[in-house]
């Protein structure tokens, strides 16, 4: 049962302690006490080190007067004793030594014998995040720091450095603390921090000085070409998420999960900017002016993609519109359909047995599909990877065909690829618009044809089997979205 006493708050009391040119003793000599004594050193603390040496980094810490090696017990002002080994007569001197002085004690894998616990701890420097479980759970600990490890670029650091800088003109600049807040999550999230992401840390600091020089209370705005996948929202890159989750204004396209969206703020705006074949679209300039008043305004603009912005996405268009129009801006690639989907349906791109390259092709529009090569496309041992192809099924496959590729190449059609609803079709070339009139296929789906498209009969994982025109009619009238499972 729980202690009632502790019951909202826990016995440990989080406490960050400052060890610098402090005397701390650690008490050990091999693995364990060398990873103690390595942490204390880039704290700046002066150890000294009680017990027989075992470990050779630890024995070259000595050797070089990084650590002071002890026989005996004789400070009473130790600022911390950490304990690295249990059972030997040095941690038992130690253990007493603390108790009669009153010195706060850390003994490794021995929560019991503790006044004090070492966190797992992640490092940005000045910014530390230190997480325990009172002793219970540090593997679990551990496993949350990786986590926000992740979460946090190496240059959060950097980025509170340089706040830390100018916070006299900050506070000069802006008196208010209401306004100042406001300054310090722009200075946080906004261009000074997409310099420090693009490894540019001296137009992050420009871009301060500027801000803090200008009338305006806002800071400037931006725009980041994000790549939101092709479906399952688990395939966001951690930095996708964050730009997500830091902006100010959405401009999604149509294919956009919408569970991708979920992870936006509460007050962020949405604008669906999607292009839909056959119905109503938001115009290419319409969407530049979007992201050109949006920045203007001093806001955290997301372009938000289904896929890569940079593979079929007018992303190098709208790049060139904002550089244009002076624009800060960034891209955060995204998982390409081609790959994403061909993932989920069980089929690799390249083989070794099947296919020793990849052309990544677009079927939409009269203009695009006849500027193809198709004789180059036509060539057998590569895959072909179809973008916006539901359309134009008849035309691709009449084209390759009177171009010399094989009727019998195998096809795939992934229908809604990295979904729920996904479902993949298979046929050969010879067949491929009517296995598409078979299954009424609609958009979105990707058409994948060469020799690897057959392997998804066999490695298909995600979803139900993949149905072909020789699947029975009772198996396909009984489709539903499946869980993903994975079979051995």
């Amino acid at each position: 049962m729980m202690d009632s006493a502790h019951s909202t708050a826990g016995a440990w009391l989080p406490l960050f302690i400052d060890v610098a040119e402090q005397p701390v003793l650690v008490v050990g000599g091999g693995v364990e006490a060398r990873r103690k004594v390595d942490r204390l050193l880039r704290h700046g603390a002066r150890v000294e080190l009680l017990g027989a040496v075992r470990d050779a980094d630890l024995a070259a810490h000595v050797e070089h007067g990084r650590v002071l090696g002890i026989d005996a017990l004789e400070r009473r002002d130790y600022r911390l004793i950490i304990v690295a080994e249990r059972d030997t007569e040095a941690a038992a001197q130690a253990h007493a030594w603390a108790a009669r002085h009153r010195i706060v004690v850390n003994a490794v894998d021995d929560p019991e014998r503790c006044s004090a616990l070492m966190p797992a701890i992640v490092d940005r420097a000045p910014i530390t995040i230190a997480i325990g479980s009172a002793g219970t759970a540090p593997e679990l600990a551990r496993m949350i720091r990786s986590r926000i490890e992740a979460l946090l670029p190496a240059w959060t650091g950097t980025l509170a450095r340089l706040a830390d800088v100018y916070k006299p003109l900050m506070r000069k600049r802006y008196p208010e603390p209401a306004r100042r807040r406001r300054f310090l999550n722009w200075l946080f999230t906004g261009a000074p921090a997409q310099s420090l992401a693009a490894g540019r840390p001296g137009d992050a600091e420009a871009a301060v000085v500027d801000a803090l020089n200008k009338d305006t209370d806002d800071g400037p705005g931006s725009v980041a070409l994000v790549g939101a996948g092709p479906g399952d929202p688990e395939l966001l890159t951690v930095r996708a998420l964050r730009m997500i989750q830091q902006a100010d204004v959405i401009i999604h396209d149509a294919l956009v999960d919408r569970r991708v969206l979920e992870y936006a703020r509460r007050d962020v705006e949405l604008i669906d900017a999607g292009k839909r074949g056959g119905r109503c679209s938001t115009p290419q300039l319409v969407i530049h002016n979007l992201l050109l008043d949006h920045a203007r305004q001093g806001k955290r603009v997301v372009r938000l993609k289904g896929g890569d912005p940079m593979v079929f996405g007018r992303g190098g268009e709208e790049l060139e519109f904002l550089r244009a129009h002076s624009i800060e801006y960034s891209v955060v690639p995204g998982i390409t359909a081609a790959a994403g989907c061909a993932a989920y349906a069980g089929i690799p791109l390249t083989h070794r047995d099947h296919a020793q390259s990849v052309h990544l092709v677009t079927a939409h529009g009269q203009q695009s599909i006849d500027r193809l090569d198709w004789r180059a496309l036509a060539r057998e041992r590569q895959t072909l990877a179809f973008y916006m192809a539901v359309s134009r099924i008849d035309t691709v496959q009449a084209k390759l065909l009177r171009h010399g590729r094989d009727p019998d190449t195998p096809v795939a059609l992934v229908e809604n690829g990295a979904r729920g609803e996904q479902r993949v079709l298979t046929a050969t070339l010879a067949r491929l618009s009517e296995l598409a009139r078979h299954y009424q296929v609609r958009s979105p789906a990707m058409l994948y044809v060469g020799e690897v498209a057959q392997l998804a009969n066999t490695l298909s994982w995600w979803g139900q089997s993949p149905l072909s025109l020789d699947t029975r009619a009772d198996a396909e009238s009984s489709f539903e979205p499946q869980k993903q499972a994975v079979h051995g």
